[in-house]
């Protein structure tokens, strides 16, 4: 019986050479436990897929920076790149900062950006195992309270989205689930927490970080949640958001849509 022939270890080390580059565009904090908690979820979604290329870098407060890093490839020949903004909605960050660096870059250089990781089921799966990892349990879901809190925005797009989440969140069995934003957006954690404990069947209220990494607000979704029986820790370097960084990534490079260079 014919068998389909096997890729010899030089076809499959050709591919590995021709597989973009991904680059993780995260937004950077001066609290020092953003880029740690970055490079651990960074670190994660590489072990995910073995010989590809995977770098990090920063729009603001942290190194490398995008350019820095951007320029690097170029000088190391590399051709081809993703960029992931590693970003929850598709705000002003992801529709006007990442995209005005990455015109910028080296023209040598083909790069495609992926989409932002929200809405994605996976990041459900992610706000639900740190609910559980925070002590409660499946079974706990017809009468605890969800209060989703994140960063926030202005942008009314990232505002349903967050909305949208909040909703997903609910049809998954929590008794409840509201929307909280730690800036720009309105309600805050507190005042979302004590709305929440009125909620019909809530016995008990979590607050739910809707964040990836620590720093000023995510403090301030802690400070807000002192009303709370219990806080969740950020996503963070989660199972489900590694593997979201590579299916956006695969993604990307199945829409083969490059950003423009600037004239």
């Amino acid at each position: 019986m014919n068998r389909p022939a096997l890729p010899s270890p030089t076809t499959s080390l050709a591919r590995k050479r021709s597989a973009p580059v991904l680059l993780v565009v995260a937004h950077g904090s001066r609290d020092p436990r953003h880029a740690a908690t970055v490079q651990a979820l960074v670190r994660r979604a590489g072990a995910l897929r073995p010989g590809l290329r995977v770098e990090t870098a920063f729009l603001d407060f942290n190194l490398p920076s995008v350019a820095g890093v951007l320029d690097r490839l170029a000088a190391d020949g590399v051709r081809d790149v993703v960029a992931l903004p590693l970003l929850l909605t598709r705000a002003f960050h992801a529709k006007a900062d990442i995209p005005a660096v990455l015109r910028q870059a080296p023209p040598s250089l083909r790069i495609r950006q992926a989409e932002v990781l929200g809405p994605s089921p996976l990041l459900i799966a992610a706000v639900e195992r740190r609910l559980y990892e925070a002590g409660l349990t499946p079974g706990d879901k017809s009468t605890t309270g969800v209060v989703l809190a994140s960063a926030g925005s202005t942008d009314p797009e990232a505002i349903a989205v967050i909305a949208e989440t909040a909703r997903e969140l609910r049809r998954t069995g929590w008794c409840s689930v509201r929307p909280a934003f730690a800036s720009a957006s309105l309600p805050r954690t507190e005042e979302a927490v004590r709305l929440v404990r009125t909620d019909p069947g809530v016995r008990r209220v979590a607050v739910a970080p809707y964040v990836i990494a620590p720093g000023r607000l995510p403090d301030r979704i802690a400070a807000g949640a002192a009303g709370a029986d219990v806080l969740a820790d950020v996503l963070g370097p989660s199972p489900e958001l590694a593997a979201l960084l590579v299916e956006r990534y695969d993604g990307a490079r199945a829409a083969d849509r490059p950003v423009a260079h600037t004239a």
